[in-house]
């Protein structure tokens, strides 16, 4: 089992940034699928983007694409998720979650507690 705490979180500006990161603890990191997704007050979680254990696959939903931007980093066990001219609409929980493949379905075995992420306008 892998053990992930999110960090990054807070208040920002529409417009603003925002980096988040996931590190991870108690697996093997670099061969995991490692994924974030969202959860807006009243609303379902959503898959937000995907990178693959070597980091070479991205996938994202179109919502974020040209936005946000999902990488890795093997040899510190993180994974990362830059926001840039983020929306009011992008406010919500986000969490990050490992498995063994890439998917953009909630079939990730580990996830984190998350971490709150609101978009001023």
């Amino acid at each position: 089992q892998v053990q992930l705490v999110e960090s990054g979180g807070g208040l920002v500006q529409a417009g603003g940034s925002v980096r988040l990161s996931c590190a991870a603890s108690g697996g093997t990191f670099s061969r995991y699928a490692m994924a974030w997704f969202r959860q807006a007050p009243g609303k379902e979680r959503e898959f937000v983007a995907t990178i693959s254990p070597s980091g070479l696959t991205t996938i994202y939903t179109d919502s974020v694409k040209g936005r946000f931007a999902i990488s890795r980093d093997n040899a510190k066990n993180t994974v990362y998720l830059q926001m840039v001219s983020l929306k009011p609409g992008d406010t919500a929980v986000y969490y990050c979650a490992a498995g063994p493949i890439v998917t953009m379905t909630s079939n990730y075995k580990d996830w984190g507690q998350g971490t709150q992420v609101t978009v001023s306008s």
